[in-house]
């Protein structure tokens, strides 16, 4: 019986819309992983890891590429490169498939797709990558060298050198290649971390508590997410354990009034509206008690129903969700807020892991623009905060000039506000993560989490 759906087509299909037509890989890889939701678990895992991981070493694919090709990879027809750089990645990272099947398989496939005159190429091509691909020599520049052997830009790994030694950033660099657990935060308004562990392996996962929040668990050997009953059933949300952290220094009290400015998917929120709901049902302050609320706002419809997709599933009543722009000055909120979360649209240089078509769409120019961005927002954002209030300031990068730098501007921009010490709120491991008073950054491969920067400022009284 002929397979009706092929998934070494289906991953080629999904890395043209990303490398020719700029779409966000996990976005593409999450609506056709949707879309056949019937195929087998292990042919689900294929699409997932080829896609991934030709995009995640992608200039060291296309450096061997232009090693064994007389065309040079910008020279080649997109899909022929696409088929090919999918093909490498499985001959020098998948030891289970057999070269001669990659090979044959690759080459109906540029049939299938109507370059049937090009299949002696792609066999030639590939069988010489086969024999050979062990023996490529590397660049010696260090910056080269690094480049090609972990995919990243020349321009990234320079930028970082300004801030980090050499042995910090191959850290990053090779975290970001490395396979991880799923982090999920137990909804405490539900269950209890114990009740979802025995839960979750009961459905067959394997699972471990994050070291620094009791209440996160890494867990893994799940096909789908929406397959889990546990997750239908909102005992939890996937969210890293960094992002968990921001919820941790917002450190809600029963009552506040709690406003996230760039909410979506609405972890943050979330976490903030289940410690408001903690705080209240731990009060004995009856007036108190169901009064504080969570208004997570985003840009666009698409982004606020996202938030109430999460919100629906977490059960929490003390949320709502808001289109609204973070950069539209609101009178009817001055000094409304007990806490602002301002996580910021960033270059995502931390969740590389997650993420890697970012590196191959920022720029140095988009960089600088996304800090005027942040500094416009938090310059409305912080109109909102009462005094005595809290702005809790994130973003899931690595790069001073969108962390650290916007902090100290902020501050000299707004005397009123001042950082306050976080490191009580932090387990014994993170504490020496706090680069000064108030701040912390997070680096993959030196901390058990993505790329992540906090900081927790208050309004003075």
């Amino acid at each position: 019986m002929t397979k009706t759906v092929n998934e070494r087509e289906i991953v080629l299909a999904v890395l043209m819309e990303v490398t020719e037509n700029g779409q966000f890989c996990h976005i593409v890889l999450r609506d056709v992983l949707s879309k056949y939701q019937y195929l087998e678990k292990r042919e689900r895992a294929f699409i997932t890891r080829v896609t991934e991981g030709t995009l995640e070493h992608l200039i060291e694919i296309d450096y061997i590429l232009d090693q064994f090709s007389k065309v040079k990879v910008k020279k080649m027809k997109p899909v022929i490169r696409n088929l090919l750089r999918s093909a490498i990645y499985q001959l020098k990272y998948m030891d289970s498939i057999p070269d001669r099947a990659v090979c044959s398989e690759s080459v109906k496939l540029a049939v299938r797709k109507g370059f049937s005159g090009l299949k002696g190429y792609v066999n030639g091509v590939l069988r010489s990558v086969a024999r050979g691909v062990e023996d490529v020599q590397y660049p010696k520049g260090e910056v080269q060298a690094l480049s090609v052997r972990y995919s990243c830009p020349e321009w990234i790994i320079r930028l970082w050198q300004q801030s980090y030694g050499t042995d910090v950033i191959r850290k990053m660099l090779e975290d970001f290649q490395t396979e991880k657990t799923t982090t999920v935060r137990c909804c405490l308004n539900r269950t209890t971390p114990e009740e979802l562990a025995a839960r979750l392996r009961k459905e067959g996962l394997t699972v471990e508590t994050h070291p620094y929040l009791p209440y996160a668990l890494n867990i893994s050997g799940y096909d789908h997410m929406e397959s889990l009953e546990s997750f239908r059933q909102g005992l939890f949300m996937v969210q890293d354990i960094s992002s968990m952290l921001a919820g941790e220094l917002a450190a809600p009290k029963a009552g506040d009034q709690i406003i996230d400015v760039c909410a979506a998917p609405g972890g943050k929120a979330l976490h903030a509206a289940e410690k408001l709901w903690l705080a209240e049902h731990a009060s004995t302050a009856k007036e108190q008690a169901s009064s504080g609320h969570v208004e997570a706002r985003d840009l666009t419809e698409y982004k606020v129903e996202m938030i109430e997709e999460n919100i629906e599933r977490s059960g929490l009543t003390n949320i709502s969700a808001v289109c609204r722009d973070a950069l539209a000055p609101d009178e009817e909120s001055r000094e409304a807020a007990d806490v602002v979360i301002a996580d910021l649209p960033c270059s995502g240089l931390g969740v590389l892991g997650r993420k890697a078509d970012l590196k191959y769409n920022a720029s140095p120019e988009g960089i600088e623009s996304l800090v005027k961005l942040q500094r416009q927002i938090l310059s409305c954002a912080k109109d909102m905060v009462k005094p005595g209030g809290t702005l809790i300031y994130s973003t899931c990068t690595v790069n001073p000039a969108e962390n650290i730098e916007n902090v100290h501007w902020f501050l000299k921009e707004n005397p009123q506000f001042e950082l306050t010490d976080i490191s009580g709120a932090l387990c014994s491991e993170l504490k020496e993560g706090v680069t000064e008073k108030g701040c912390i950054q997070l680096l993959p491969g030196v901390h058990k989490s993505d790329g992540f920067f906090i900081a927790r400022l208050v309004k003075r009284t």
